[in-house]
């Protein structure tokens, strides 16, 4: 047994504009290129330790986790960017800047981060929850002008339909994104994070030599998360009545908080276990990070490296997984 698969480590991360942002055990670091060149790294304690005991049961610190995620995230994404808006100085602020500015003072940058969290959240709602769930009833009406009206009618048919319809928009989704100049750049130092988190667990010394070696795909990658939360949910969705749209809309949103919770402690689970059939599980993630991450260069290593060297606890052990 290697020291690889020994030492798994709860640190992860999340790729930001010119930059890799680290979470560990009691520390955030966000690192960022700026355009001069220079790496600037500001780390925060996470207050994980003052989480009450009601916050660390399973599902529910699932859906803590994810909210937590989406807050530090947008918050990493908000400090990587103001340092690509340094060249822009010279640009007056718009009358709506000026605005928020006096209405809100050193209050507006929290307004947006939630204001743009909460956006996200009911982006995706639609897109990956509502929008099937919609197609899937347009699909059985047109069933059921057809000879083939009894199978539209049934649970199973309206079941693999919309999982088929959510997954296909899933992945069409991460193929288009994955396109787009700004988004590959992001990959790349998406692929660097990875790269590194694998260097520290292998035990090997944070170089970027020696992060170079190793791949650009992880089982607990957000890519991965986001897969298990598709597939619990076109499963506990087809164990739902079928009724009417707006009830099915409803029930399904209901459930959102139990998928969120039941994908942590899956990919959770599957980041301790060394079963077979987890490997096989983890296999269609470490797939889809073709899409969501790219080699990166040394220079983005370098930035992955200081993010991960800034939250590294003492004991090693504080961060296992």
């Amino acid at each position: 047994m290697n020291e690889k698969e020994q030492h798994k480590t709860s640190i992860g991360g999340q790729a930001i504009i010119e930059g890799v942002m680290m979470r560990g055990p009691h520390k955030t670091a966000m690192a960022v290129r700026k355009p001069d060149g220079e790496i600037v790294v500001e780390c925060n304690e996470n207050g994980t330790k003052k989480k009450k005991k009601i916050l660390r049961i399973p599902i529910i610190r699932g859906c803590v986790n994810f909210v937590e995620s989406l807050v530090i995230g947008m918050k990493a994404l908000m400090f990587s960017a103001e340092f690509m808006d340094l060249e822009d100085e010279e640009e007056t602020e718009s009358k709506f800047d000026q605005w928020l500015e006096r209405k809100f003072g050193d209050k507006v940058k929290d307004i947006v981060i939630y204001v743009s969290i909460v956006l996200s959240i009911f982006l995706s709602i639609g897109m990956f929850i509502l929008l099937p769930t919609a197609v899937t009833r347009g699909i059985e009406f047109l069933f059921s002008l057809t000879p083939a009206a009894a199978i539209a009618e049934t649970k199973a048919f309206t079941s693999i339909t919309e999982g088929i319809l959510r997954m296909l928009i899933f992945i069409g989704y991460l193929a288009a994104v994955s396109q787009m100049k700004d988004i590959r750049r992001v990959f790349e130092y998406h692929g660097a994070e990875h790269k590194t988190i694998a260097c520290y667990e292998s035990g090997e010394e944070l170089t970027v030599e020696n992060v170079k070696k190793y791949p650009r795909f992880h089982p607990r990658c957000g890519t991965s998360f986001l897969l298990f939360v598709m597939i619990i949910s076109i499963i506990l969705f087809a164990l739902l009545p079928k009724t009417g749209i707006i009830l099915r809309m409803l029930m399904r949103l209901a459930l959102l908080p139990v998928v969120a919770g039941l994908s942590y402690e899956v990919i959770k689970w599957a980041g301790r276990s060394k079963a077979a059939c987890v490997t096989w599980l983890s296999k269609p993630g470490l797939w889809l990070q073709k899409l969501t991450t790219r080699e990166p260069d040394e220079s983005q290593i370098e930035v992955a490296i200081a993010s991960m060297q800034a939250v590294i606890p003492e004991d090693r052990e504080e961060a296992k997984w």
